[in-house]
């Protein structure tokens, strides 16, 4: 008798062989369909939370992996609706890492997307952003900028916490030297 392949299973192992097959080379660890921020290691999320242009490719790896896009050096290659769409994810799958990594400070108390898979922050893009929007995260009450970031509104208060990654990065940093 035939195998019968299940449709859903196919692809749950194509999205994890495409999305995470060069995350597992780049970064050397053992990266799942289920792996969520905080199963990250704090070099890798360190390496992640980095700001710049150079800091893309790995976002462009996972996220058109995922998508099945092909490979990020197609990037350019994508129409521009495409291209806009990798973009928008891989900023907000940026700013997920960074409110994680200011989690592992204190910095954060908590952010309503902790709990999301990887993959599911691309495949689940455009709901998971409207949530974001509705839901900033919550910087700790033992922050110094505690006072300050209460007396704003929600949309202010992501500005405010994106304005603290120079400094985050900073600290994140000191945890990752040897002693």
């Amino acid at each position: 008798m035939a195998d019968i392949v299940h449709l859903k299973t196919y692809r749950l192992q194509q999205i994890d062989k495409k999305g995470f097959g060069p995350w597992r080379k780049r970064f050397g660890e053992p990266f799942r369909r289920d792996t969520r921020l905080e199963d990250i290691s704090d070099s890798t999320l360190f390496r992640l939370a980095q700001p710049g242009e150079n800091q893309a490719l790995p976002y462009y790896e996972i996220i058109m992996g995922t998508l099945d896009w092909g490979n990020p050096v197609k990037f350019y290659y994508l129409d521009d609706a495409e291209r806009m769409r990798v973009i928008d994810i891989h900023m907000f799958l940026a700013d997920q890492i960074r409110f994680e990594m200011m989690k592992r400070l204190g910095w954060i108390e908590k952010f309503i997307t902790e709990q999301v898979a990887l993959i599911d922050y691309i495949l689940s893009f455009d709901h998971l952003r409207a949530v974001c929007m509705n839901h900033p995260p919550l910087l700790s009450p033992a922050h110094p900028q505690f006072s300050e970031y209460s007396a704003l509104m929600d949309t202010d208060k992501q500005i405010f916490i994106r304005r603290l990654l120079p400094r985050a990065l900073e600290v994140f940093q000191t945890r990752l030297v040897p002693r």
